[in-house]
């Protein structure tokens, strides 16, 4: 399993994949297969923009050539939240599932975030998926909360854990305790 950074060449394969995602998980997303399927692969490649300076970054697993895996990482956009990132758009096939792709994704991601200057990522994962919040857990995510109703899928409701964790320095200081002022 070799995991790089996606770049606009990827965006073919990298839509293939995620169309597919969409469609055999759709309580995962919170796009749906319909609306990303719309889209042109023109309209994919904007997210695998080159550069250190790119503020969405997304990261692909390869098993012998073959992408078989994504996920990517996103700053916040103000300056008072710049220090945060969050994950976004972890799928895995399910021939390459158990096999290591899913770690290897999240501990890319996070390494690139804490070198681009984050201290803290967070996720959101489908209340129940007890797979995916134990890799999560096993990276250093801890569960903050829980959003009933976050996703309308079909005629039903799907909530939401919302994941933390803090790295870098940031990790080093924080002393658990919080900040009173919000």
């Amino acid at each position: 399993m070799h995991v790089r950074r996606l770049g606009p060449d990827d965006a073919t394969a990298y839509r293939a994949l995620m169309l597919d995602a969409y469609r055999d998980h759709p309580d995962a997303f919170t796009s749906s297969h319909a609306e990303r399927a719309a889209q042109p692969t023109e309209g994919w490649a904007w997210r695998l923009a080159p550069g250190d300076g790119a503020t969405r970054r997304v990261f692909g697993a390869f098993d012998g050539g073959v992408l078989v895996g994504a996920a990517g990482w996103q700053r916040g956009e103000r300056e008072k939240v710049a220090h945060r990132g969050e994950l976004f758009g972890m799928a895995v096939a399910p021939a390459a599932r158990g096999r290591g792709a899913g770690r290897a994704l999240v501990d890319a991601v996070l390494a690139d975030a804490c070198a681009a200057g984050l201290a803290t990522m967070t996720l959101t994962v489908t209340d129940g998926n007890g797979e995916a919040e134990r890799l999560y857990a096993r990276c250093g995510f801890a569960r903050i909360g829980l959003e009933p109703m976050a996703v309308r899928v079909g005629d039903g409701w799907v909530a939401k854990a919302t994941m933390w964790r803090r790295f870098g320095a940031a990790a080093e200081r924080h002393d658990g305790a919080g900040d009173a002022r919000g």
